[in-house]
């Protein structure tokens, strides 16, 4: 069936497009010379030893430009972008051969439109220009039959993905189904037990019972993989002792910050604008007389005070307006005076006194910022003959001796976070390091740098019984308090069921309301919400925390607002993702049963040739 051009859609037609411009950025790149021409087939669709290699060289460039920078051959393999890449040329060839099998086909007049809306090939007047055409494909090592075949081919094969996908619809009672449930809101009661609500303490345990505790519950004593770490590190905080500021220099800084260590009288402000010097007058007349207020007179313009502000000014900053603002009161309203977008009031919010630091109060401060840009500075300088160093064989012992790096162990497991683990920096670099790497210089990102060598790893082991014993004991009794208000909630949980108050039961309950299946209250235990809304109206539950559980009463179901609009946002984003997924789903079954009757060959001695002159 031809298609001429008002058949197509131009959302196909734009992403057709795309995809053709982005492909003309490898093609021509790669010209293989060899008798077999086709690395495979579908049905009688060759995928050309051209197209592979182009397609191979443009996904390639995109993943060095994703990484930011040079990927090899051999790792883009091990990556399986090969494989990716020969999938989708025999997705293409698939598809190319059941658009020729169905009759689809696109006539000259479409070719013709579509070229003269491509940027490249259009002259200065913005028309489709042959000689721009000719260059661009003649630059891209393209025809123009090679090309407006390529072209003819890809607005067929989106015709016939079109023709599957659209229209898909899912059922309403999919999203429905799930708004509803997400939607739904709970009333609640509640009521928390502690230990101080049970009839009896808890017995002080033996040591069997805490060994016996302590050997169920092992993981929570086990240590993690420990590697035994030794490092040296320089910070610029190190270093403040031993980096001089010359006075001069403190002068010259001093200089350049003058704004911030004299800074002149200033007045926190708020302006409002009018059109004219009458309008002004009336409004400052008006509030003078205890009419209105500076607020009321903002708001009725249809503007929010922050819109007003003006924030901390100067007199400078004030220009004409600088005498009546600098000598009114603090809260008084001036005005009219004059401003760039016309008469304006100014309400003065707060007095700022002038601020004069002399040098010798600022050399502290200024010492402080010097001292440490130096000192980053002078790690800077000294990296790369530390790095050196290390490389010519020194040990971290022998760098420490001669630098001012300082020599540091630590047992490290993925929870350390003290001294140097605090840096994510370092942890990245244990977390990848080996015994026997060599070690390196590597930023902490302070300024500072560092080096380690891992000594050791000690595999996960049981920290023994006697080093754990007073946790293990303050385990055991909390596990025996919460045993304890399980049993005595069970009990209230059943006679809730049975039409008891809480205060019938002794308990002091507390309400919620109208809470979704989301809401967090630091008050319950994890999950108690969760655990609420498993329950029906007028039904009860409990859930337990370390030392606490709490009793929860289902008061009232509130059914989900269906017409509310974060529902029906909710409804949209759900029949989106459904079709897209249905959408998926059908062309992977299509894209399946096309191979499948047009048969797949792959020719591997072509293929792996290719690849070889691709390394």
């Amino acid at each position: 069936m031809a298609l001429k051009a008002g058949r197509l859609s131009k959302v196909f037609v734009w992403i057709l497009m795309g995809l053709l411009l982005v492909g003309l950025a490898g093609f021509g790149a790669t010209n293989l010379s060899g008798t077999a021409r086709s690395v495979g087939a579908v049905g009688d669709q060759d995928i050309g030893v051209d197209a592979y290699a182009r397609a191979m060289q443009q996904e390639l460039r995109a993943l060095q430009a994703e990484r930011g920078g040079a990927v090899s051959f051999a790792e883009a393999q091990q990556m399986g972008l090969d494989t990716r890449v020969l999938s989708q040329l025999v997705l293409t060839r698939a598809l190319d051969w059941e658009a020729e099998r169905v009759g689809i086909s696109v006539d000259d007049d479409l070719v013709a439109n579509e070229l003269a809306q491509i940027g490249s090939f259009q002259g200065p007047d913005g028309q489709f220009n042959r000689e721009s055409y000719r260059f661009a494909l003649e630059n891209a090592g393209l025809t123009e039959g090679e090309f407006e075949e390529d072209l003819r081919d890809e607005v067929s094969r989106t015709v016939l993905q079109a023709g599957v996908l659209t229209g898909l619809d899912m059922p309403t009672a999919y999203a429905d189904t799930i708004v509803a449930f997400a939607g739904e809101r709970r009333d609640l009661s509640y009521a928390v037990l502690t230990g101080a609500d049970l009839a009896t303490g808890i017995p002080a345990p033996s040591e069997d019972e805490l060994r016996a505790f302590y050997e169920a519950n092992i993981d929570d004593y086990t240590r993690p993989e420990t590697k035994r770490v030794t490092y040296a590190w320089v910070t610029p905080e190190m270093l403040l002792d031993s980096v001089e500021v010359p006075e001069e220099t403190l002068r010259e800084a001093y200089e350049e910050q003058s704004d911030r260590f004299n800074m002149p009288e200033r007045r926190l402000v708020e302006r409002l604008v009018f059109s004219d010097e009458a309008a002004a007058e009336e409004a400052a007349g008006r509030i003078s007389a205890g009419e209105t207020s500076f607020e009321e007179v903002v708001e009725a313009r249809g503007l929010a005070l922050a819109d007003a502000d003006l924030g901390e000014v100067t007199r400078r900053d004030l220009g004409e307006a600088a005498e009546p603002v600098f000598t009114a009161e603090t809260g008084s309203v001036v005005g009219p005076a004059p401003s760039p977008l016309g008469p304006a009031l100014f309400r003065v919010n707060a007095e700022l006194a002038a601020v004069e630091t002399p040098f010798e109060e600022a050399v502290p401060m200024l010492r402080d910022t010097l001292v440490l840009d130096r000192a980053r500075r002078v790690i800077e300088s000294q990296a790369e003959s530390y790095d050196n160093e290390l490389a010519g064989g020194a040990t971290l012992e022998e760098l420490t001796q001669g630098s001012e790096m300082q020599l540091g162990q630590i047992d490290w497991t993925p929870r350390t976070d003290e001294e140097i683990a605090a840096y994510p920096a370092f942890n990245a670099a244990v977390r990848g390091a080996e015994p026997g790497d060599y070690p390196e210089i590597a930023e902490l990102g302070d300024g500072g740098v560092f080096a380690l060598r891992v000594d050791g790893i000690d595999e996960p082991a049981p920290i023994p019984f006697e080093e754990v014993q007073n946790a293990v004991e303050t385990a055991w009794e909390e596990a025996q308090v919460t045993e304890g208000l399980e049993a005595l909630a069970e009990d209230h949980v059943a006679a809730l069921a049975d039409g008891a108050s809480f205060e019938e039961l002794g308990l002091n309950a507390r309400e919620l309301t109208a809470l979704d299946r989301n809401a967090r209250r630091d008050a319950l235990p994890r999950g108690a919400i969760q655990a609420a809304f498993e329950t029906e109206e007028g039904g009860a539950t409990y859930a337990s925390g370390a030392g606490r559980v709490a009793v929860l009463r289902t008061d009232r179901v509130l059914p989900a607002d269906m017409q509310d609009e974060d529902a029906n946002r909710l409804r949209q984003r759900l029949n989106q993702q459904a079709q897209g997924a249905l959408a998926e789903d059908l062309f992977r079954a299509l894209s399946a049963d096309i191979q499948s009757r047009a048969g797949v060959t792959i020719n591997r001695d072509t293929l792996n040739a290719v690849n070889s002159n691709l390394q």
